[in-house]
């Protein structure tokens, strides 16, 4: 077989070269970007997660992916063929059957560097709702393993991936950007000891038994609540939850009718597709309260809270869109961190494109070495059957050297002429480096 032939195969049945080129894209919707309302629409379902994964891995574009969906963001990653979003937007419209323009008009998208830069502010926490906050870190290393069990990455995202979470743990580590006990959750409580002042004598009902509503109940106990009971459709993770806490019960959410009217406090963050509560049970509760104001806080995406309980007059209804003010009250602290954590970002990604530019250039030498052994192979066997033959050894070997030599310069010696003629000057003394050949002068001299 020729070596031109194996080492330069068309990319696809039209022999389109540009298709090989590949790129780094991070393409999402988050707070800053659309409201919880549009964000529920955009999102994925943890069980839907998979199915999601491999559908978009079967577009012809895309190589590998994984995505990040949770209340504040959803964000997809992948390797790609270059400029070629549009697709990917087109099939996340028709997967949320929702109209193009809509997710277009919503959405950013990063390329490359930028987008390993962006993944490196989510993971360390400096693009979230919360500057610095934790969670997310785990979120993401959550959405690298359900990609990693649907099967849709592969070295380039696992590179991506794990120089992500090296930054993150430097940015951790190194600069103060978490000390401060600053999350949704933090807030949430924050917001209620406003309205409360002293919670030493609220009730407090907490519908879940997820990490968030961990860090409420953790910041809620800490804040010395009288009490707290742990709602969840599996009793026995809110059982499990509930144990770390002296002052706390669980219950499942079919109880939910009969809790709310002792609830002061309900905090909510399920994985429900639906509300878990309604106006209904909230307007029988507040009669039963004799209409003893309750707060809420709704948490989830999509929410658990029927959005029209916020209009009855004795309830506070905040979702995390809500609690921006009280968030940015607890962030002066973080600021000089963020600074330092950026320069990390910029350092991180700035090292992780050098090492896969070195591997792109570690790929052109392992092709180059497959083509002069090729060569070499091809003008071994020509030279082999000449011996066999009877020919001069001394004339075969000499010829053998020559072609090989020939062969494997004709195409350098080409693309350099070329350049010189197209007076592309720094091509040809980039040829003088890669061939040595001012050692070769001086050697000479």
């Amino acid at each position: 077989m020729d070596v031109d032939s194996v080492l330069l195969q068309p990319a696809d049945s039209n022999g389109d070269i540009d298709s090989l080129i590949m790129g780094f894209l991070a393409l999402g919707i988050n707070h800053q970007t659309a409201s919880v309302a549009f964000r529920e629409k955009v999102a994925f379902a943890p069980e839907h997660l998979a199915d999601a994964l491999q559908s978009i891995q079967q577009l012809a574009s895309v190589n590998e992916v994984a995505i990040l969906s949770t209340c504040n963001r959803t964000e997809i990653y992948c390797e790609i063929t270059s400029d070629h979003e549009q697709s990917l937007l087109d099939w996340w419209a028709d997967y949320q059957q929702l109209a193009p323009a809509d997710i277009a008009g919503a959405s950013y998208q990063y390329w490359d560097e930028s987008a390993i830069q962006h993944m490196m502010r989510v993971a360390s926490g400096l693009d979230s709702m919360v500057l610095g906050e934790p969670q997310i870190l785990g979120q993401l290393k959550a959405a690298y393993v359900q990609a990693q069990e649907a099967g849709t990455v592969g070295s380039s995202l696992s590179r991506w991936f794990e120089s992500t979470f090296a930054t993150a743990k430097q940015v951790r580590s190194q600069t103060a950007i978490g000390e401060s006990p600053v999350s949704v959750a933090y807030a949430a409580v924050a917001l209620a000891r406003q309205i409360f002042g002293d919670i030493s004598q609220s009730q407090a009902l907490l519908i879940g038994a997820g990490e968030t509503i961990e860090l409420v109940a953790r910041h809620l106990s800490e804040a010395g609540i009288a009490g707290l009971t742990i709602a969840n459709r599996t009793l026995a993770n809110a059982e499990l939850l509930a144990n770390q806490f002296t002052q706390a019960s669980s219950a499942s959410l079919s109880n939910l009718p009969d809790l709310l009217p002792y609830a002061d406090i309900v905090i909510a963050s399920t994985a429900s597709q639906l509300p878990v509560l309604g106006k209904g049970a909230v307007e029988r509760a507040l009669k039963l309260r004799k209409h003893r104001p309750i707060f809420m806080v709704d948490i989830a995406v999509p929410r658990d809270i029927e959005p029209q309980v916020g209009s009855l007059a004795d309830v506070y209804l905040y979702t995390v869109d809500d609690l921006r003010e009280v968030i940015e009250e607890n962030l002066k602290n973080r600021q000089t961190a963020a600074v330092e954590a950026e320069n990390l970002v910029l350092n991180g990604s700035a090292a992780f494109m050098s090492r896969m530019r070195e591997l792109t250039a570690v790929e052109v030498l392992k092709q180059f070495r497959t083509k002069a052994e090729l060569l070499s192979q091809e003008e071994l066997a020509k030279a082999r059957k000449k011996l066999a033959n009877g020919a001069d050894p001394e004339q075969v070997l000499a010829r053998f050297a020559k072609a090989v030599t020939n062969k494997l310069l004709h195409g350098p010696s080409v693309q350099i002429k070329q350049a010189g003629a197209a007076g592309q000057l720094e091509r040809v003394e980039w040829a003088k480096q890669l061939f040595e050949l001012d050692q070769l002068t001086d050697k000479k001299s």
